[in-house]
């Protein structure tokens, strides 16, 4: 997800980045410190924290000009100015943060704010798949596409992936349920991608970055389900 922090201060900047990371690590952080900026921002936001007190180009005049081009952003004011509230509703404000507020309060917004992206990045089918693996109390997402092959090790999951692999502790058979159709599992402690299988035979399944153990048993359905998805990628 793509967040934009416009704000003149660079202490308030901070400050949000800082709650953002608490709840999204992984989320791609632009900061702005004026609407000029954000006009000229490209590729627009999928989630925009703007400020209203800003010299030059307020941030009701910069929201007005942004929503000429930009109707899908989720936009929220994060101000000391409350006087702007029922102005906010002209240009599709999702929330109006009055400063000072509490950690508990931005949580609330951000979340449902983050599920509104979610959504619209769902419908507009924008949003690749993907699962979400907690490591060391931190949750990470994980495209879905990016996974080769998953195997099991000593009680932890390791998913291998072409810039390097995620390890966590997980059930196999978890994954293999959320992976979906284009995944195959070939051997109990295995979960294979067809996107990125290279060769193959009654034993062994090469993909690009390794190889998976095939389980004589479960060959022919192998074959089967890899044709079927040949067929379907064309």
């Amino acid at each position: 997800m793509r967040i934009a922090i416009c704000d003149d201060e660079i202490k308030m900047r901070e400050i949000l980045e800082e709650k953002v990371r608490l709840h999204c690590p992984n989320a791609d952080i632009v900061l702005l410190q004026s609407g000029g900026e954000l006009l000229s921002m490209n590729p627009p936001p999928d989630l925009l924290f703007l400020d209203i007190g800003m010299p030059k180009m307020n941030g009701m005049e910069a929201a007005r000009a942004f929503r000429e081009k930009n109707k899908s952003t989720v936009l929220i004011f994060v101000t000391a100015l409350a006087e702007y509230v029922f102005q906010a509703f002209d240009v599709g404000a999702f929330h109006y943060l009055v400063k000072p507020f509490t950690s508990e309060k931005f949580a609330e917004v951000f979340c449902a704010a983050a599920e509104q992206c979610r959504k619209a990045a769902a419908m507009q089918g924008g949003e690749e798949r993907h699962i979400w693996v907690k490591r060391k109390g931190i949750r990470t997402k994980v495209f879905l596409d990016d996974i080769q092959y998953a195997e099991v090790y000593n009680r932890k999951i390791i998913l291998h992936k072409a810039d390097g692999d995620v390890e966590y502790y997980g059930k196999m058979s978890e994954l293999e349920k959320a992976a979906g159709e284009d995944f195959f599992r070939p051997h109990r402690a295995y979960l294979v991608n067809f996107r990125h299988v290279v060769r193959y035979d009654a034993a062994t399944i090469s993909l690009e970055c390794g190889t998976a153990l095939m389980a004589k048993p479960k060959f022919p359905e192998f074959v089967k389900r890899y044709m079927k998805y040949n067929q379907k990628e064309g």
